[in-house]
């Protein structure tokens, strides 16, 4: 479990392809603070370190065939800069919101405002926002803890303040790029309790 808190950015070092599955070497800003087995969030993705290498301090992870459907991993090139966040201590704060790691799906920038010290980022997304996303409400956006600004059916909108900017890898991005998306747990156990409560309720009148 995570929080959308970003600690620091990484650049990707090598890609290799093994079958359907993808594997991905970082550069480690973590030094020997971390472990094999340990899992990290990388872009909103939850990423199981297979490998570290020392002497290169680097550190390998593997993407898996539905990982690499899920999420935007198929545009990733060496040298492209990746947020990093570690798991949520037990007892360590919660300064964002509760991020699995686990991306819902895909997204694509359509407009960049700069709004003279900060900045308005609109995304459409790829499947109808129906009850998992609302008004002042959390998503993580490429693993940031955001809050939601507007929505329609498809397009959504952030609001970026400078830090945020300049200590993801946010002010890289233009128009047109792909990130991930993971909606509020909470919103989308709701939205499915909602929809097998509309089916039961359409059912039972039927009868």
């Amino acid at each position: 479990m995570f929080t959308g808190i970003i600690e620091c950015t990484t650049k990707v070092c090598k890609l290799n392809h093994d079958k359907k599955n993808l594997f991905i070497t970082f550069i480690n800003p973590f030094l020997d603070e971390i472990k094999i087995n340990q899992s990290i969030c990388h872009n909103g993705i939850c990423f199981t370190v297979i490998n570290i290498n020392i002497y290169e301090k680097t550190y390998s992870v593997i993407a898996s065939e539905e990982t690499l459907f899920r999420t935007n991993l198929n545009f990733l090139k060496i040298k492209d800069e990746v947020n990093l966040e570690r798991a949520l201590m037990i007892f360590g704060r919660l300064n964002g919101h509760l991020v699995q790691g686990h991306v819902d799906t895909t997204a694509q920038i359509i407009k960049i405002e700069n709004r003279n010290g900060s900045w308005l980022f609109y995304f459409k997304n790829r499947k109808k926002l129906d009850y998992t996303i609302i008004e002042k409400g959390s998503i993580a956006i490429n693993g940031i803890s955001l809050t939601i600004i507007t929505h329609t059916k498809y397009i959504f909108s952030v609001s970026i303040i400078p830090y945020t900017y300049n200590k993801t890898n946010l002010h890289l991005l233009k128009v047109g790029d792909i990130v991930n998306v993971e909606f509020d747990i909470f919103g989308k156990y709701i939205s499915k309790y909602l929809k097998y409560y509309d089916s039961f309720i359409k059912r039972t009148i039927l009868k």
